[in-house]
């Protein structure tokens, strides 16, 4: 079930929250943020709020890819199977190679090593743990 509540004044913006259970986002909606004063939910888990312009560490202004210097909430904007770490209270997208690590202030999957750089086009190969040249 998806939830929207849309207000007109600015005094009463919306936000985004993420339902937790068990460590893993399992939905994310737009509520005023005193939805939850009266919403009950007799689910497993708990609601987190996220910033839809937060990635990768940095909060972006909207709808744009330059930072804007504001507060980057939670390392990333949570999507469905993100995890929620809260000793560090962030999220962070699914694992995308079980060789690849997850690293701070970011809060991105790391490669055991790095993209080329040559102007070439890779693609990651698991089995032998490296980038392998996408033919043109």
């Amino acid at each position: 079930m998806v939830f929207a509540i849309h207000r007109t004044n600015e005094e009463n913006s919306v936000s985004h929250f993420a339902k937790v259970t068990d460590g893993k986002v399992t939905q994310v909606i737009v509520a005023d943020k005193e939805f939850f004063d009266t919403y009950v939910d007799s689910t497993p888990g708990e609601w987190i709020q996220t910033s839809y312009n937060t990635r990768g560490g940095v909060h972006y202004a909207p709808n744009s890819n330059t930072p804007d210097g504001g507060i980057a909430l939670r390392g990333n904007y949570a999507g469905i199977g993100y995890t929620y770490d809260r000793a560090n209270d962030v999220f962070y997208p699914p694992q995308p190679y079980p060789s690849w690590t997850i690293s701070a202030p970011n809060w991105t999957w790391t490669p055991p090593v790095a993209y080329p750089t040559d102007g070439q086009k890779y693609t990651w190969d698991e089995s032998i743990k490296n980038w392998v040249v996408i033919p043109a």
